[in-house]
């Protein structure tokens, strides 16, 4: 691998491989696909109270436990499947959240039927440009913003649970709507250099 693309961001723990392929080929990467973006709220918001690397590891065990992140089957689970689920090893046995994650399914159905998409929502909290952030190399993101906040509080009067400020940053980040590599990361002008592909406008923070 060349020089620079040895320079990541700060937060990432590079002794992890799974890590390190996620940053660099996930991370960041503008989503418009409604499925992965009901994949990774479903991811986000299991995250609540632990680190993302616990999710991220049993991200095989969620695909499983939840229909391949098809949102159609997840809000038909009942019950009994969430009694199931909440002995299934391969995730996060809240119960709570798997609750959650089925509320949550029915609640973004509903906003697909609204806009026609769950993407067309969502993107319209930037104004359908990714805010690009400066984000220098020795430095952290911030935890949360006035549109994850705008966006936390929708969603939570639309019905969704587990849906803070701070999941909800995260969720932006990871789905591209948020770009905080930082400065040096090599990362940064790829993933900007990809927005022209996309038909996505953006704009410095």
């Amino acid at each position: 691998m060349s020089e620079e693309k040895t320079c990541r961001c700060p937060w990432l723990d590079t002794s992890k491989p799974d890590y390190v392929a996620y940053h660099d080929n996930e991370w960041g990467v503008p989503v418009l696909d409604d499925n992965k973006l009901f994949e990774y709220l479903v991811l986000e918001s299991a995250q609540a109270g632990l680190s993302w690397y616990t999710i991220l590891k049993r991200r095989d065990g969620y695909r499983k436990a939840f229909a391949n992140f098809e949102v159609d089957k997840v809000a038909k689970l009942t019950f009994e499947d969430e009694a199931r689920l909440v002995l299934d090893a391969a995730i996060i046995r809240h119960k709570g959240k798997i609750a959650a994650t089925v509320n949550n399914a029915k609640c973004f159905i509903a906003i697909q039927q609204e806009f026609g998409s769950f993407s067309r929502y969502l993107w319209s909290f930037v104004d359908n440009k990714v805010q690009v952030n400066r984000i220098k190399e020795t430095e952290l993101s911030p935890a949360t913003s006035a549109i994850s906040d705008a966006l936390s509080k929708d969603l939570k009067l639309r019905g969704f649970k587990f849906v803070g400020s701070t999941i909800i940053y995260a969720y932006l980040q990871a789905a591209g709507l948020v770009n905080d590599h930082s400065s040096n990361c090599f990362r940064k002008k790829e993933v900007i250099d990809s927005y022209k592909k996309l038909g996505l406008a953006w704009q410095q923070r």
